[in-house]
């Protein structure tokens, strides 16, 4: 038998066991699914062979976004200064890395080659120059477009039609994230539109991050995972508690679809911006965490007070958000306003959110074959907002909780 033989039949051997082993993972890791009582729908395994694999988005993306808090105002100096806070602040050290440019970056016109502008009195040294700056931090840069002729602003032009000219524009630039929208189209489906700027994503020579943003009109859960690495399931965000939890409400019902490479995005998070109070912060920013949601800062972390950096920071609610696990937490028992949400960790861990949306004190309680436990299991659990830990705690668990707040925890079986 010749090399050549012995290599193909090698090569199709190693090809074999790789395979092989994808499927046995596939298999343990539907069953950890399967036995948690909030999600039992083992067919979102499946799915991951439908999903875009350019290799990013494993875990849910972690970073700044400019349109929350400043909208069209935006120059290169504030992102800079964006960039030297993330690392200023401590927040770039426990996971965000993301500065995301959104509307408002280019000129109305593209030149006479049809090739987008960054706007010259705003962004005078041009997008590569900023992303070699975001870069020099350690940090990554994002950029914004649309899949319609204008982008929401009218203030540019969208990329229908220039799909894999913009796309190759933004790797010369070295961005590394697309956040594209869906303003002023031309009346045909966003399923028709967003999977040309993927493939020109996929061909510009460079790896890019790409969030659709078709604001859930239909089901992009649906159809995305093959698309892009995270999908907008609500329309844009308000920095208000009506606004943030029915974001949170329509978000949960694609749970099942979210998975490592491909997740479900209610929009960015208000914390900091004002609009409620620190009790609501604190149960928005736990509930995007347990949701396998994006955690895309949305207030000015350049004068960010202690109490919003201390939430933003909070590394064990990152670790939630981070877990390698991968599964999307949801809404398993509901009260009137009373909730309990829940999801399965590495680990056969499992987080759990008491969380109050009524407008007094309640006690709330979570059984554990709510949460997917035996009622015989033993746990310790970690209160995540108040770094303590109760040990050998049998079913339920119940807490305190005031209005509009929440309790966060991890149990951990003995």
């Amino acid at each position: 038998m010749g090399h050549h033989q012995i290599f193909i039949i090698s090569s199709v051997f190693f090809l074999f066991l790789i395979l092989f082993f994808i499927s046995i993972d596939d298999v343990a890791a539907a069953a950890r699914i399967r036995n948690f009582g909030g999600l039992k729908d083992e067919n979102q395994i499946i799915r991951r062979k439908y999903l875009l694999e350019n290799g990013l988005g494993r875990t849910p993306q972690m970073g700044w976004n400019s349109w929350n808090h400043f909208q069209c105002n935006i120059e290169e100096k504030l992102i800079r200064d964006t960039a030297d806070a993330m690392v200023s602040t401590g927040l770039a050290a426990v996971g965000y890395e993301y500065i995301n440019l959104d509307d408002c970056w280019g000129e109305l016109n593209r030149d006479s080659q049809g090739n987008l502008v960054p706007k010259a009195s705003t962004f005078p040294s041009g997008i590569k120059a900023l992303a070699d700056y975001v870069h020099s931090k350690g940090l990554k840069l994002g950029i914004y477009s649309d899949a319609g002729t204008y982008t929401c602003s009218k203030k540019m032009p969208g990329s229908l039609g220039y799909e894999e000219q913009d796309a190759k524009t933004f790797a010369s630039w070295g961005v590394d994230y697309l956040k594209y929208d869906n303003c002023y189209t031309t009346g045909t489906s966003p399923k028709e539109r967003y999977p040309k700027m993927s493939k020109a994503l996929l061909n510009s020579g460079r790896t890019i991050f790409f969030s659709l943003c078709e604001w859930g009109h239909e089901d992009p859960a649906t159809w995305a995972p093959s698309l892009g690495n995270s999908w907008r399931t609500t329309g844009d965000i308000e920095d208000t508690w009506e606004s943030m939890t029915s974001r949170a409400d329509l978000n949960d019902k694609w749970a099942s679809y979210a998975r490592p490479g491909g997740w479900n995005d209610p929009d960015v998070l208000e914390v900091g911006n004002g609009g409620m109070t620190t009790e609501e912060y604190c149960s928005h920013f736990s509930i995007w965490a347990l949701a396998k949601a994006p955690l895309l800062i949305g207030c000015d972390i350049r004068s960010m007070n202690n109490v919003t950096s201390e939430l933003l920071s909070n590394k064990e609610v990152i670790a939630v958000n981070q877990d390698k696990l991968g599964v999307q937490g949801k809404r398993v028992k509901k009260d009137g306003d009373l909730e309990v949400w829940a999801g399965p960790l590495s680990g056969d861990r499992v987080a759990v959110v008491l969380w109050n949306r009524g407008s007094t004190q309640a006690q709330i309680t979570a059984h554990w074959l709510d949460i997917g436990f035996k009622p015989s299991t033993v746990v310790d659990v970690r209160d995540l907002w108040a770094h303590s830990t109760t040990a050998s705690v049998k079913d339920p668990l119940s807490a305190t909780v005031d209005s509009h707040a929440c309790r966060m925890y991890v149990l951990t079986p003995k």
